[in-house]
Parts: C-alpha cells; structure tokens; sequence
C-alpha cells in the first residue's frame, strides 16, 4: 500500500447539541487536522461539524464532495482515486458513525478493492448505543434499517422480527424516517405480542435523550414518549433474566 492515501471513517455527534469532543476522543481531532479532502454525506452539515471541531485549517481551503444513496459507482470511483494516488481522506456522515446505516460504507469498499486501508475512528454509533442500554440481548442482534413503508407490508415484516426476537433469542434494531417515528410505534404496539420486549431509543446523546424499555403490554398502557420528529432507534427483543 506504499504511496497510497488512508481514509479515515470520521465520527461526529449525533446531536446538534451535543459538543465535539464530549462524544468523540481529542486524538481524532489530530487526524482531521491532517487532511484536505473530505467524502460527505452533506456538504452542509459537513462543514459545521469541522467548525465545531475547531480545526485547524480553514473550511475554505477544505475539499468537499459528496456521497450519497444516489451516488453512481463510477463517481464513488472518481471520489477514491486521489486517495490511490496518495492523499488520505474522511468520510463524515450526516450523524454519528459513518459507514454504519450510511452512504460512507460505498467509499471504505471502493478503497478495499483497491489495496487502501480505512481506519475507523472511536465515536458514538447510535444504533450499539441504543443497544448497549436496552438491557436486550447484546450478543445476538441484528440491525435490520428502515422498515417496509406501507402498513400490511410493515406489519408482516414486524411479525417476522419478533418471531426471530422470539425464537432466536436475536435483538431485532430498525429505524424510521423521523416524521413516521409515531405511527411506527403505534403499529409496533398493535401488532406486537404483549410478551415482546421493545426498546425506543431518541436523540442518543442528547440533552434531551429518551430510553426506555417496557413489555409491549406495557407500552400500551403508557402515555408514549415525545418522539415525534426525532431521531430514534427501535429494539424488539425476548426479556432477559426470567
């Protein structure tokens, strides 16, 4: 790998409200410093993250471009090549761990095929967080991302998770689009054994964070959380300890 770059995978807060370096270590802060060249999410979103980092060099002498759902493999190829030809690069999601329930992940294997090496930096992963304090199974789990949109089709899908949650032993995680987050949980509720264990996990890392584990009976009979409009990891899992 002599005379090629490194891409680094850049973890930033996943709240807006939460500082830099009280989520992430001041060594990558070093890193950044370091690099020139940058593969984002959003270019935007970006920039004010570097600006929050206090970096060294100035946002106007950085290089941007982005990467998303949209991207085309030739032009993550084309984002790549000056890394091949020797100058390192980040990759920075919108929120939390670039590479994990993001874009990013095209850009670490555009550069394994190519003999690059991609170093992933230490940072808060929302959805190991959200995990982590479940009190569900960590050693058995899978993330299973946004699910179907439609209500028949999500309500089959959600069926066969809490089957997998159920027979398994495997914690199922999944995401929605914020602004569905309720009618999500609502369904989840409704279509949900009162047995299953659902944990809802909101603005991880935040002032403002939500985590809470219940039965499904339980959550019927709860007054749901404020999660409209905010970013939430949802967890269905089998009760641990009984």
């Amino acid at each position: 790998m002599t005379g090629k770059g490194t891409l680094y995978m850049i973890p930033c807060p996943i709240s807006e409200r939460t500082e830099v370096y009280d989520v992430t270590p001041a060594d990558n802060g070093r890193i950044i410093d370091t690099l020139d060249y940058f593969i984002v999410e959003n270019t935007r979103s970006a920039r004010r993250f570097l600006s929050r980092a206090k970096i060294a060099r100035r946002i106007e002498e950085l290089e941007f471009v982005e990467l998303n759902e949209h991207t085309r493999a030739e032009e993550v190829a084309a984002m790549i090549a000056p890394i091949e030809g020797g100058r390192s690069a980040g990759v920075i999601s919108e929120a939390g761990m670039p590479g994990v329930a993001d874009p990013g992940a095209m850009a670490a294997a555009e550069c394994h095929r190519r003999g690059i090496r991609v170093v992933p930096l230490v940072g808060p992963s929302s959805i190991l967080l959200a995990l982590a304090a479940s009190g569900l199974n960590g050693q058995a789990f899978a993330f299973a991302g946004y699910l179907p949109v439609k209500p028949p089709e999500r309500a089959k899908t959600l069926r066969a998770l809490e089957r997998r949650a159920r027979t398994a032993g495997e914690s199922q995680i999944f995401i929605e689009a914020p602004y569905r987050n309720v009618k999500l949980l609502e369904q989840i509720v409704s279509v949900c054994d009162g047995a299953t264990m659902l944990t809802v996990a909101c603005d991880v890392t935040s002032p403002d964070e939500i985590i809470l584990t219940e039965s499904i009976a339980g959550w019927s009979r709860r007054r749901m959380p404020d999660i409209a409009k905010r970013p939430t990891i949802f967890i269905i899992g089998r009760a641990l300890g009984i």
